[in-house]
């Protein structure tokens, strides 16, 4: 059997697509809204990662999703959410909103302080299959959860108490400082991604920063370490 070897892509945090309305300040590691680009439209079932910053009192208005799922991973501040199935939710940080958008749904985000401002991750992957019940859902990652090992919190089954999506997709977070190191088998008929949501880490011989991406294809083991207060998400995902 031929062996697939290991292919590292690194996704510059300077080279994402930018937008700035004052309110928000958004940075798009794939193409969204006004940015567009064709070599980045996304990754496998990975669809959209956008690192949002909101000021104090702003965010979203009430507008429609269908077939996505939809993640935000609160770095800073808080994230209130409503939406037309009836749920309301303020999610601070270290806590995670999930939303399966499904046969079509309305929500809203606004950041409830008047003068903090809120950061978080917007991610939305590709479901398995199209115009399924809506579906909504929360989850907070303790700091021992996620401190240098990865902790599932999205996952198709429902695995170890995580939350659960309609895409072909396992979603974890991590933190890493100091002599702490992870290691991650690859398989060769999946693919995966890396975030760097803040600090810096090694994977394997790469320096990642803050804002980076690295797409993973092929087979070999993944090493994280040399981590600076690093915080990242790691997507195993759908060939």
């Amino acid at each position: 059997m031929k062996l697939v070897s290991l292919t590292l892509t690194r996704r510059p945090a300077a080279e994402r697509g930018q937008a700035d309305f004052g309110w928000l300040k958004s940075a798009h590691s794939f193409s969204f809204g006004e940015y567009y680009d064709p070599s980045h439209m996304g990754f496998g079932n990975l669809r959209v990662i956008n690192e949002d910053q909101v000021a104090g009192g702003k965010g979203f208005g009430a507008h429609p999703h269908r077939n996505a799922e939809i993640f935000s991973y609160v770095t800073h501040g808080a994230l209130e959410h409503k939406d037309s199935m009836g749920n309301g939710s303020v999610v601070s940080a270290g806590g995670i909103q999930y939303m399966s958008a499904g046969s079509g749904v309305m929500h809203s985000e606004f950041n409830p302080s008047e003068t903090d401002e809120v950061r978080f991750l917007q991610v939305w992957l590709l479901p398995e299959k199209a115009d399924t019940p809506p579906a909504y859902d929360t989850c907070d990652l303790a700091a021992a959860d996620k401190d240098g090992k990865l902790a599932l919190f999205l996952s198709p089954d429902g695995r170890d108490g995580s939350m659960t999506t309609r895409a072909d997709a396992s979603v974890y977070a991590a933190t890493l400082s100091g002599d702490q190191s992870i290691s991650i088998p690859q398989d060769r008929h999946r693919k995966s991604w890396l975030q760097v949501v803040c600090g810096s880490l090694q994977v394997n011989d790469m320096v990642l920063n803050q804002g980076d991406g690295l797409a993973i294809e092929g087979e070999g083991s993944l090493t994280l370490h040399q981590g600076r207060e690093a915080e990242l998400l790691y997507f195993d995902l759908a060939k």
